[in-house]
């Protein structure tokens, strides 16, 4: 019994060796190999699963590129990249797992030897990457992906705000670099004492969310007359979302104006002109609806980037949304319009004008903007930047799809 534990680890190295022989000779040709690592990936995952999908698959077509990604899984597993390290279900938790221990993420790291890490959320793996570097000597970047003051704020009150900020301050304050996907969120890092923070947008899928995928029959099978305004709301419906925000708009607004609420968790007892599709939709059933509403309405206040408002813009849909948090710096006043937080009544005036003026042209205009400034090829060339920075490398890191 005794030698179980050192068999197993055997057993993990020399996996970890093999899967690793693929990348030791291509040519002579300098492989740059990019690990991210986070807890945030799940199969309900919302704008972090999407960002590093969207990665992979494109250093995936990058020939001086690697690109690992370790997530949490069942069992020690790698396929395409994708490695899965063990971590316990979180109950109730939507397929997500908490990592409970450290070594494990530590190890893989250790045994995949990559140039640059990348971390992709605030817990254990987060220490894991930092432990990692001192074994490694490599540089590691924190994205910040959520405000973590705010969100235990919103759970647990105001009570623990100074600790948690003081921890966010001291673990971000530890990488080589820190991205964050808004000015508004860099900012916020920049209070807290962080100096090295770079403001990193993120993208959308052009080709997933796209105005061609409207489904000319949707208001019939929703059974609302064609000339119905037809809103769309896509989330989870939790509690930063605000939407009992948007059921009072919608019940202001009332007919011929009509919500579609799309997600988990969403509220009962809803007003008759809203119809609720109560669970997690994939991505192509999301983009589908989202290209044969009329507009996207989001009261939510407290949104580190709001990705959901780029695949309403890029499905060729103008938004109503609140001036607050991110939405600020996404919706041009040539892609839709912004209200008064908290206010459904602001709101509800907001999506009237909508509808008074071009609602259409505002959909192409949103568009054109997302494919300006959102397509993810231009992320990933921005995100490539950074890792020549951290890197001090003068490598010609381009991607093109």
């Amino acid at each position: 019994m005794g030698c179980e534990a050192p068999l197993k680890q055997a057993i993990e190295h020399l996996f970890f060796i093999e899967v690793n022989q693929v990348d030791d000779d291509l040519g002579g040709m300098l492989i740059v190999h990019i690990a991210d690592i986070t807890m945030f990936y799940a199969p309900a995952s919302g704008g972090v699963r999407t960002y590093l999908d969207a990665k992979h698959r494109r250093l995936g077509l990058h020939p001086g590129v690697r690109h690992s990604l370790l997530i949490p899984g069942a069992n020690l597993t790698r396929q395409n990249g994708i490695y899965e390290v063990p971590a316990p279900a979180l109950p109730f938790g939507n397929g997500y797992r908490f990592p409970l221990r450290l070594a494990p993420w530590r190890n893989v790291l250790h045994d995949l030897q990559p140039d640059l890490i990348e971390v992709g959320d605030p817990y254990l793996t987060a220490w894991a990457a930092l432990d990692a570097r001192r074994q490694l000597d490599v540089p590691v970047i924190g994205f910040y992906h959520s405000d973590l003051p705010l969100l235990v704020s919103n759970r647990m009150g105001n009570w623990f705000t100074p600790n948690v900020e003081a921890y966010v301050s001291k673990l971000y304050g530890n990488f080589d670099r820190v991205l964050a996907p808004s000015q508004v969120m860099a900012d916020k890092l920049r209070s807290l004492g962080i100096s090295n923070v770079h403001v990193q947008r993120l993208g959308v899928d052009l080709a997933t969310f796209n105005p061609s995928l409207r489904e000319p029959g949707l208001k019939a099978q929703l059974g609302i007359p064609e000339d119905s305004r037809l809103l769309i709301f896509a989330g989870r419906g939790s509690k930063e979302k605000n939407l009992p925000i948007l059921l009072d708009c919608i019940k202001r607004l009332g007919k011929p104006y009509h919500l579609l609420l799309v997600g988990s968790h969403m509220p009962t007892g809803t007003p008759d002109n809203v119809t609720v599709i109560d669970h997690f939709c994939p991505t192509h059933e999301v983009a589908l609806l989202m290209a044969s509403a009329d507009a996207l309405v989001h009261a939510g206040d407290q949104e580190t980037f709001g990705l959901v408002i780029l695949e309403a813009m890029a499905s060729g849909i103008p938004v109503v949304a609140v001036a607050a948090g991110a939405f600020n710096e996404i919706v041009q006043p040539d892609c839709g319009l912004l209200c008064a937080p908290n206010d459904g009544l602001a709101m509800a005036r907001k999506v009237h004008e909508l509808f008074e003026g071009d609602p259409l042209q505002l959909g192409q205009s949103a568009r054109q903007h997302a494919e300006q400034h959102y397509a993810w090829d231009s992320v990933v060339n921005g995100l490539l930047a950074h890792y020549r920075a951290v890197l001090g490398s003068n490598l010609a890191l381009h991607v093109h799809a």
